[in-house]
């Protein structure tokens, strides 16, 4: 039974919603109060707890500094010991010199001092690491240690005294009474810098425009300055060199990869990217963070795709180290295959640039070519031709036919083999001219023969290219055969030149079979120019059959 209140009761009750339907206040006022309440507890503005600068928790503060301009971070130890070696040794018990903060004191529970307590003294972490979301909210990191004192690294970047020194962090004393105020200094990171924060929170209270403005002003800066890194500089900053902005790039970059952020990379000109890649790369080799950044420049690389392969054809050795240090196993195969096709060419630059594991594996491939090779001219060179009784021809029983097998023979030993050495100048020349430079006195300075009686890679190459291609009219062509009959004016006729072609084209099938195992491609760039009848062009000329499997990489070696 539902019983029914009196009217004056009626009147006096009221149901209460959200302010957006209650119409009982003027809106005016409603929407003032509704902007100006603070999602901290208060009406304050505290500064925003995101990377570059983590005003709350960060514990790690490292300034950057080239040229006219410096470049602020405040991050965390745990993040940075997990992604750099560097971090892990230097602020260890042995090599630390951090400093202990002073107490905070006890305030109310939306005051950001509050909040700092809680980063730093509870075990909260913020960044990629485990303790934190990817936007770098405050997440409760399980098993935390207990409470103890705060303390602060401080790290600044000592450019050397010298003009070959490289610049380096060096570890500093912390100044405890800068790091007392928590609040961020100005940063010029692309990210943008947070605004300071006020001096007194009771005093802000009462100016809730003014941080209402700052906030969306910081918004603002942080939208532009994200689509525009070139904007991270203040305005009244002098030009910096661009030796100074890369550096100032790079260091953003490795610390961005560091908290999980995609680095500021060109996407658009390769060249570019990869002047920007192995600049960043070389700076995590610095602080023993390859593991961490390799990946994300792999990642970006491997986007250009077709244009990437062409580049690679075009430098293999620089792509073959950048491979190597970022670990990217499918830039480190493709300029793996193209330094062996060519080899020995680069050598000098490979010894210079890769670690010993890199050329141990270039040379055990070259090998395993090399007899591949070997195997197969030895039997290109045993091609023969048979008479209609299946009989081997010889200059007693077919002397067109045996000249047929003589010219290709010839043509093969001819691009397979080495340039005959240069004939020794006459005279007393410096050059070995003299009887006793002949028989070793005076040239012992001179290069050694050696190398010039094994053919490069590269050429012998290019001749298993032509025999394997897919128009025979490559090599030995109907001029060349016309001219060779010639040769013996008894023996030319049409209907001679006519058979004597006929039975050349018949080694030249035979050999189109047997270099088949050379012809196959590991490479991207081939794989890539495929059409529907096949390959459209060799796109090199060199062999490209190289199979790179998992334990050749190095870095598998190593492991």
């Amino acid at each position: 039974m539902v019983s029914q209140l009196p009217d004056h009761n009626t009147h006096s009750l009221t149901v209460r919603g959200p302010s957006s339907v209650v119409h009982s206040r003027p809106h005016a006022s409603s929407r003032s109060k509704r902007y100006n309440r603070s999602h901290a507890g208060g009406t304050s503005y505290i500064p925003q707890n995101e990377f570059p600068v983590f005003s709350h928790s960060g514990d790690v503060e490292i300034l950057i500094k080239a040229g006219t301009t410096q470049n602020r971070y405040l991050l965390h130890r745990h993040t940075l010991t997990r992604c750099s070696g560097f971090f892990e040794a230097s602020t260890s018990q042995e090599w630390s010199k951090a400093s202990v903060l002073p107490e905070l004191p006890e305030s109310g529970p939306g005051s950001g001092r509050q909040l700092a307590r809680i980063g730093e003294d509870s075990g909260v972490n913020l960044g990629s690491g485990s303790g934190s979301d990817m936007s770098g909210n405050e997440v409760a990191r399980p098993g935390a240690g207990s409470p103890g004192p705060r303390r602060r690294w401080r790290y600044e970047l000592d450019p050397g005294s010298g003009g070959d020194d490289i610049p380096m962090l060096v570890q500093k004393e912390a100044d405890n009474s800068s790091i007392s105020n928590h609040g961020p200094a100005q940063t010029n990171s692309i990210f943008g810098g947070a605004p300071s924060p006020s001096a007194n929170t009771s005093s802000t209270r009462h100016k809730p425009s003014h941080s209402s403005s700052s906030f969306f002003r910081s918004v603002a800066n942080l939208s532009l300055t994200h689509h525009h890194p070139s904007n991270h500089q203040p305005r009244d900053s002098l030009p910096i060199s661009q030796a100074d902005a890369d550096l100032l790039r790079d260091y953003d970059n490795l610390f961005r990869i560091f908290y999980n952020y995609p680095p500021v990379l060109d996407g658009i000109n390769i060249a570019d990217a990869y002047v920007q890649c192995k600049s960043l790369l070389t700076l995590a080799d610095q602080y023993d963070a390859l593991a961490v950044c390799g990946p994300r420049v792999d990642h970006h690389l491997l986007q250009f795709q077709s244009r990437l392969w062409k580049q690679i054809a075009k430098y293999p050795v620089s792509y073959l180290r950048l491979g190597y240090l970022s670990r990217s196993k499918v830039i480190f195969q493709e300029a793996l295959i193209h330094v062996v096709g060519q080899w020995p060419a680069g050598e000098r630059s490979i010894r210079s640039a890769l670690p010993e594991i890199v050329l141990d594996i270039i040379e055990d491939k070259v090998d395993e070519l090399e007899e591949t090779v070997s195997r197969i001219e030895g039997r290109l060179f045993r091609l023969h031709l048979t008479n209609a009784r299946g009989e081997r021809v010889t200059p007693g029983s077919n002397y067109l036919d045996w000249l047929a097998i003589s010219f290709f023979r010839q043509w093969l030993a001819d691009n397979t083999s080495p340039a005959p050495p240069p004939a020794p100048a006459s005279g007393s020349g410096r050059r070995g001219g003299s009887s006793r430079d002949a028989t070793g006195g005076a040239n012992r300075s001179a290069p050694a023969a050696t190398p010039a009686a094994t053919p490069s890679l590269a050429n012998v190459g290019r001749a298993y290219r032509t025999l394997g291609s897919a128009h025979g009219g490559a090599y030995l062509t109907h001029d060349e055969c016309k001219k060779f009959l010639k040769l013996t004016p008894d023996l030319y006729s049409r209907d001679n030149l006519r058979r004597f072609e006929k039975r050349v084209d018949e080694l030249k099938n035979a050999a189109k079979e047997l270099v088949r195992p050379l012809m196959g491609s590991g490479l991207e760039l081939e794989l890539s120019n495929v059409g529907k009848d096949g390959p459209v062009a060799a796109p090199v000329g060199y062999l490209t059959c190289v199979r790179v499997v998992e334990r050749d990489l190095p870095w598998v070696v190593e492991g």
